[in-house]
């Protein structure tokens, strides 16, 4: 969820444009739901994806959109819950579950969107089979993006992992095989970027990459990233079977919204159900 000073930012900063004023979820006259609608997303790719792919389809179906973007990932999730917006796009469903856990709420992952996958990007090598021994790799120091950069490294065949880990928590103590006997480098995910230029290899999330310009296509390797990871439309549990869940999610599900996937957001890895 995106690009980036954001999930692991220090603190949560104020809503950008919103005023502090609730969304219009009210009925018009005739009974009917309001069409007037804000979306939030955070700054970056997220809300160009809302921007480019999913308002224009919404205000062909009548609706009149606002989009509120936040520099942040609490924000988002407390307006959402406050009814200060009506649905968002910037979290993948593991952050999502453990925010409303955390924080008493109950939201509602309506669809799966294409999203920016992690990828090991480094200025030291041109290939992962170039890679030397006991080269250095700087990795998420969290534990669902430290866990994610394990993943894909055994994935590429450079580690093995205990079978018994559960894949979601996976750590360095899990690592049961090195045979290039990498040094792991943990480091705030934000930070990785900036680690390219003074580490053998790093392991940057996709929307991280994106806030630094980097080109995704530029990585010795793109994340396989697991749909519990890629980005979803949320709402709140309550709207879940509302009108507008059900026209967000054909929405996406449309082959109008994947040709401005493949046009513009080059490298974003889809979720399984678009592969079907």
């Amino acid at each position: 969820m995106k690009k980036l000073t954001w999930i692991l930012a220090a603190s949560a900063l104020a809503l950008a444009a919103c005023g502090g004023e609730e969304a219009d979820t009210g009925t018009t006259e005739g009974g009917e739901a309001s069409k007037d609608i804000k979306l939030g997303a955070t700054a970056g790719p997220y809300s160009d994806m809302l921007n480019a792919a999913i308002v224009p389809a919404l205000e062909e179906k009548g609706y009149t959109v606002e989009t509120i973007e936040f520099s942040d990932y609490i924000q988002p999730n407390n307006a959402l819950n406050n009814g200060e917006i009506d649905a968002n796009l910037f979290q993948h469903t593991v952050y999502l579950e453990n925010f409303e856990t955390e924080n008493d709420m109950d939201l509602s992952a309506l669809i799966t969107v294409p999203t920016a996958p992690m990828g090991i990007y480094s200025n030291e090598f041109d290939s992962l089979d170039a890679v030397s021994d006991g080269a250095t790799i700087a990795i998420p120091n969290d534990p669902v993006n430290g866990a994610r950069a394990l993943l894909m490294l055994q994935d590429e065949g450079l580690v093995e992992l205990d079978p018994e880990a559960e894949v979601l928590q996976a750590s360095e103590r899990d690592v049961t095989e090195n045979p290039k006997n990498l040094v792991f480098q943990p480091i705030e995910a934000g930070q990785l970027p900036r680690a390219v230029e003074g580490t053998d290899l790093a392991a940057v999330p996709g929307n991280f990459a994106l806030a630094a310009d980097m080109d995704l296509l530029d990585a010795l390797a793109l994340e396989n990233m697991p749909d519990q990871y890629r980005n979803v439309v949320a709402v709140s549990a309550e709207n879940e079977d509302s009108e507008l869940a059900a026209d967000l999610v054909e929405i996406v599900e449309s082959e109008e919204f994947e040709a401005v996937i493949d046009e513009q957001f080059e490298g974003f890895g889809k979720p399984e159900w678009m592969a079907e």
